[in-house]
């Protein structure tokens, strides 16, 4: 469940991360089958809104949660995305999935106390509820121009395996291989 960032927003999305994961769980001998319900634009809110029937339609093992950046960007009070990624955490939990947490950052122009509080978010509730925790989904890639698209947001397809690399040590444990 994500947005842009995972719906492979500007690039073909056969070079997103979220394909190159479905690649490298093949490749590496895992038994899984990716599903991207992440929608450009989606806010915790609108993921919210879609979970129950996304659980019910793929009932998964393991939900990776990569939503915010959209709150952040408009300006959306932290505690309405807090208790949407709350009550998003608990709903895939009582589905019987395991969750994984994908932290984001907000430039600095959003000033120090909402950004503060903005970044502290993912890590209270990944302590709440003793999730793994992407630190910052664009870690290495959004401080270089050259690796992003020109709004500045989004990376470029040449980025997309950092991105997976990014996520990839915090998702594998998780996984099982099938015996």
């Amino acid at each position: 469940m994500g947005d842009s960032l995972s719906a492979a927003y500007g690039i073909d999305s056969s070079r997103g991360w979220v394909t190159l994961l479905q690649e490298r769980l093949k490749t590496g001998g895992y038994d899984y089958t990716v599903v991207n319900a992440s929608v450009s634009g989606e806010t915790t809110s609108g993921g919210l809104t879609r979970l129950p029937d996304a659980l019910k339609e793929h009932t998964p093992g393991i939900v990776i949660i990569e939503l915010g950046a959209n709150d952040g960007l408009r300006g959306l009070p932290i505690q309405v995305m807090h208790d949407d990624l709350s009550k998003m955490i608990t709903t895939s939990q009582a589905a019987g999935a395991k969750v994984m947490l994908v932290g984001m950052l907000l430039p600095p122009n959003y000033g120090g106390p909402y950004t503060q509080a903005f970044a502290q978010t993912y890590k209270d509730l990944a302590r709440q509820y003793k999730l793994p925790l992407v630190p910052f989904l664009l870690t290495g890639i959004a401080e270089h121009r050259d690796l992003m698209q020109g709004d500045g947001l989004h990376p470029i397809a040449k980025a997309e395996p950092q991105v997976l690399d990014n996520v990839w040590p915090y998702l594998k444990p998780l996984l099982h291989k099938k015996p």
